[in-house]
């Protein structure tokens, strides 16, 4: 009754487990799929209060909480789903039961032992059956073993045989990755769905994996192949898919008219934000995969549907980027401008679809050459001088102005949708109507494509849930509360790394506090530069070394090295005086706002949160304008006429140095 929100205790225990999965390393991948990861997938397969969910391998259990929030989201109850999984790992399946609890789901069926030699969810000696199964299963981990017995019997004989009616792979061999999935097959009721990670290698194999694959193309059980990016997973830095199935009606197949006889591959592993030490899939590439798939549609360079019939013609062979080409062309050169010089227009128009949705004119910074060739204007003299030339050209500017102005009329007509949160039972269709809506305004400013800009809602909303949360059990004031107490554990706590000033609360709410804490900062930093730079000038006297007269006017003697350091003191003190005076200052604050301020502070807060996610949206989509006249710059600009010139002054400058040696 005291938690900010309802689930708090089960969204701290996720971030406890993906803190953990983080330190692990390589182990952590054994019980810890990437959230992103998950929500795609939980999303692909739309799960419902009503269906059966189960993950045969359920590790943390991350993809059974997922499924049950996907569930909460959408107007049912996801601890009234009929959440099942089995884990092999005794450790990690307590950590899964833990995690159930901690999120309110005490029906969970949580099991431990192997799932493909003992398959525990049973009911009359049969295996039971789901509406939708989740999974990411040990990549080519061990089918059983090779060993056998006196009389020349395998040793491993997996319970409910008849679950690999496809086939098998020889025993003992590293391919288990094929009867992991013939196991989630059979455990599908007709109709059901399954989306499951696998590695590649189980596309294209041969030998008893491509009959495999053969015998389930034939029986159009595969619905979609999905391509993700490498160092994605904890555990390996290779590329993975998801592979989404959909089991068959009986003796017809499964999937809805219009995808039957076909497969829809998606070649996604461009799709991806650069981390330090791991790659990350962004809201942007979840919806444009979640797009793509739902509305099973080729889109070139990105997707392609293959007939079974063609499959079956290329030996079964999966391989996406066989179907789905994603290769960048190549980068043209023109072999007169390398000559000559100047940039070919024909480049320039290739460009046109970038530059338009910037509303900016490329021809504001070249002149003409003639019919087929432009040279940068004169004042662009330098390569540096671009950047400014592009960011203060009057077509972008207005056209970023636009988008900015559709943010702005949007977040006053929407907004108020959040704050109605206080209160209600659950924010069902919440998303959904921000996010069409927010689609509709910024989509025909033309800046940011369709996926971007849902991925700015999508993030958003992402960022945003638990405080939506805490919305709806406190109220607004309740959420500043929450982000009270979260900055004041932080000032007691001497380990935590983070500075509590940077909160957004506090830059919102005490901002003269910061601003003058900010400047007590600088002018210590000069104090204590002006310290060392005397100190360091003292050291290098005392050393012996003979002073410039100049230099001893300029140093700093002792009376004036004396006064800094007294200054310095007074500085430090007046600061930790300002520290110990924060938290008063915080309370007071925040105590003296009732629940209309502290819902338009949310909302100045919420706002600038999202208009921060609008804008690095745009600072990168921008950054594609700058690299393609640094580009032009880089490959045209310089001459073969202006290479030989050069060389010709080295090789004379070399001579005549030459010449003075007396070597020539």
């Amino acid at each position: 009754e005291d938690f900010e929100f309802p689930d708090l205790l089960g969204a701290a225990y996720e971030y406890l487990i993906r803190e953990f999965a983080d330190s692990a390393g390589k182990k952590g991948g054994e019980f810890y799929t990437p959230r992103p990861v998950v929500r795609m997938m939980v999303r692909l397969i739309k799960p419902e209060q009503q269906h059966s969910i189960y993950d045969p391998c359920v590790g943390s259990g991350g993809m059974l909480v997922l499924a049950k929030e996907y569930i909460d989201e959408h107007g049912g109850d996801g601890t009234r789903a009929d959440l099942c999984g089995q884990e092999a790992n005794g450790t990690v399946w307590s950590i899964a039961k833990m995690n159930m609890l901690l999120h309110g789901i005490s029906t969970a069926d949580l099991r431990n032992d192997d799932t493909l030699a003992e398959p525990q969810h049973t009911e009359g000696g049969e295996l039971m059956r789901f509406d939708r199964v989740l999974s990411n299963p040990p990549f080519s981990i061990n089918w059983g073993t090779a060993d056998t017995d006196r009389q020349g019997q395998p040793v491993f004989q997996p319970k409910f045989a008849e679950r690999f009616r496809y086939g098998q792979v020889p025993l003992g061999s590293k391919k288990a990755d094929l009867m992991f999935l013939q196991h989630m097959v059979a455990v599908t009721r007709d109709g059901g769905m399954i989306a499951t990670v696998m590695p590649h290698g189980v596309l294209f194999r041969g030998g008893e994996e491509r009959a495999i694959r053969s015998a389930m193309i034939e029986a159009d059980l595969v619905e979609a192949v999905i391509g993700l990016p490498a160092n994605l997973f904890y555990g390996t830095g290779i590329p993975a898919c998801v592979l989404v199935l959909r089991q068959r009606q009986g003796n017809h197949s499964g999937k809805p008219l219009e995808r039957q006889g076909k497969v829809l591959f998606i070649n996604a592993d461009r799709e991806y934000f650069e981390g330090r030490a791991q790659n990350y899939l962004l809201p942007e590439h979840i919806e444009k995969i979640v797009n793509t798939f739902e509305n099973f549609v080729e889109v070139p360079g990105f997707s392609a549907i293959v007939p079974n019939t063609t499959l079956c013609e290329n030996d079964c062979n999966l391989n996406i980027r066989r179907y789905a080409d994603n290769a960048p062309p190549p980068e043209p050169h023109d072999v007169r401008a390398h000559l000559l010089g100047g940039v070919p227009k024909a480049e320039v128009q290739a460009k046109a679809k970038l530059f338009t949705a910037h509303g900016l004119d490329p021809l504001a910074l070249f002149v003409e050459r003639d019919a087929s060739y432009i040279d940068f204007r004169p004042e662009l003299a330098t390569r540096r001088n671009l950047e400014p030339a592009v960011e203060s050209n009057p077509g972008l500017v207005a056209r970023e102005q636009a988008l900015r102005d559709a943010f702005e009329s949007w977040w006053q007509t929407h907004s108020p949708r959040i704050t109605a949160l206080a209160g209600v039972q659950n924010f069902v269709g919440l998303r959904n109507d921000l996010l069409h809506s927010f689609s509709a305004a910024l989509e025909p400013a033309g800046v940011l494509g369709r996926f971007q800009v849902r991925g700015i809602v999508a993030g958003f909303w992402e960022d945003a849930k638990y405080e939506f949360m805490t919305l709806m059990a406190r109220g607004a004031k309740g959420v500043l509360d929450a982000w009270r107490t979260s900055i004041l554990t932080a000032l007691e706590d001497d380990q935590n790394k983070d500075n509590p000033l940077d909160h957004k609360l506090v830059k919102h709410l005490m901002s003269d506090f910061v601003e003058a804490q900010a400047e007590l900062e600088v002018r210590r930093a000069e104090l204590d530069g002006q310290i060392k730079a005397a100190t360091r000038d003292t050291s290098a006297g005392s050393d012996g070394d003979e002073a410039e007269a100049d230099d001893e006017e300029a140093a700093v003697d002792e009376a004036q090295l004396k006064e800094c350091k007294k200054q310095l003191a007074a500085l430090k003190k007046d600061i930790k005086v300002q520290e110990q005076g924060f938290a008063d200052q915080l309370n007071t604050a925040v105590d003296a706002l009732d629940e209309a301020g502290a819902a338009a502070l949310l909302l100045a807060i919420l706002r600038n949160d999202m208009q921060s996610i609008l804008e690095r949206y745009v600072n990168a989509q921008r950054q594609q304008v700058f690299s393609a006249f640094e580009n032009w710059w880089d490959k045209y600009r310089v001459t073969l006429t202006d290479t030989e010139k050069e060389r010709d002054e080295a090789t004379e400058s070399l001579r005549n140095f030459l010449r003075e040696l007396r070597y020539v």
